[in-house]
């Protein structure tokens, strides 16, 4: 447990060494005015705290900064809500709601603000993953072999996918495919419905076309849905300013990471749980980000997860704004997609 003293220490030395990126030394401390310590006393006590594990020091200076498992201490026990100003609060509203019927330009314009006001990487997954459902499904045929699949979603969204038609199947097979689709898909989530197909049509089809499992095969790859399509980024480059990152072997995985849509889902894959989550350098099960932390958190509509919102950036983090700002924007979010579907 630590003591009054070594807590104020500790959060003074992590404040400053997320502000300057500079190992933190005794005297530095002292020379704070709301610091009553001598050099000596803060001396030891950083000494301590270096012994617990919270501070470790670098090779170029006597100075020291958060070990990994300080900032964890740090984002746990001693993290205070940034205060934003009025403009900035309002800025963001606004810069959300007037998006209000563009789906698609919210979600970009979240990573936009996210990445603006952070100046760290900022990654939004949009609603459309969970929320967007089958409306109404049609298949016009343009010759005996192909046809175009047409997809319309709740959102009005329209997908059009172009199929080659099972030997056998003509226009009156094709509008009874049809009919079954619609009465027994309409709802379902798109990413859902792959899955569907074997629990809900196949034995149907089974009952009244024999063509039904090469039918099968044909929907499996027209109904592919890939949820990175929808994923949306800001200020990839970010990472470049920051001093951890002067390396370039050190910063070119992570750069490489974020190209990769497929290792960004994972980062953004629903966890089940509500709120904001930090995960700090090795905590990060992906090796290519273990030198950064990653703030993720959802939004939602009636309780129900509709997406998630990520920042990246150093271990180094100014945690405090990040988590304030992005409690704003999740809210915002929220408020928003809940009026929208509210009108709808």
């Amino acid at each position: 447990m630590l003591t009054e003293r070594q807590l104020f220490l500790f959060k003074v030395l992590v404040n400053d060494y997320i502000r300057s990126a500079e190992p933190i030394g005794s005297r530095t401390i002292a020379k704070r005015y709301d610091v009553k310590y001598s050099p000596a006393t803060i001396r030891n006590e950083l000494a301590d705290l270096e012994e617990m594990g919270f501070l470790e020091k670098t090779h170029s200076s006597s100075g020291r900064v958060p070990s990994q498992k300080g900032y964890r201490y740090y984002v746990d026990h001693l993290l205070s809500p940034a205060l934003l100003s009025k403009d900035e609060i309002l800025n963001i509203k606004r810069a959300i709601q007037d998006k209000y019927y563009e789906l698609e330009k919210v979600t970009q314009e979240t990573a936009n603000i996210l990445s603006e006001f952070t100046h760290y990487t900022s990654i939004v997954l949009g609603p459309e993953v969970l929320t967007t459902k089958l409306k109404h499904m049609q298949i016009v045929m343009l010759s005996r072999e192909t046809a175009v699949l047409i997809i319309i979603t709740n959102t009005g969204h329209v997908e059009n996918r172009t199929i080659k038609l099972p030997e056998g199947l003509d226009a009156r097979k094709v509008e009874m495919l049809v009919n079954i689709l619609n009465d027994r898909l309409q709802g379902t989530p798109l990413f859902k419905l792959k899955n569907a197909l074997d629990s809900e049509i196949k034995n149907v089809l089974r009952q009244h076309l024999s063509e039904y499992e090469r039918i099968i095969e044909m929907l499996n790859d027209a109904l592919e849905y890939h949820p990175v399509d929808h994923i949306y980024f800001s200020g990839k480059t970010n990472i470049l300013s920051q001093p951890e990152f002067k390396d370039i072997d050190k910063v070119l995985p992570i750069l490489n990471a974020l190209e990769n849509k497929d290792i960004v889902y994972e980062l953004l894959r629903p966890s089940g749980e509500d709120g904001i989550h930090i995960k700090i350098g090795e905590e990060n099960a992906m090796r290519e980000i273990k030198d950064c932390s990653v703030i993720t958190a959802s939004y939602s509509i009636g309780g129900e997860h509709m997406g998630t919102v990520a920042v990246i950036g150093p271990t180094r983090m100014a945690y405090p704004k990040v988590v304030t700002l992005m409690e704003l924007v999740t809210n915002s979010l929220s408020e928003l997609l809940t009026k929208r579907y509210q009108d709808a």
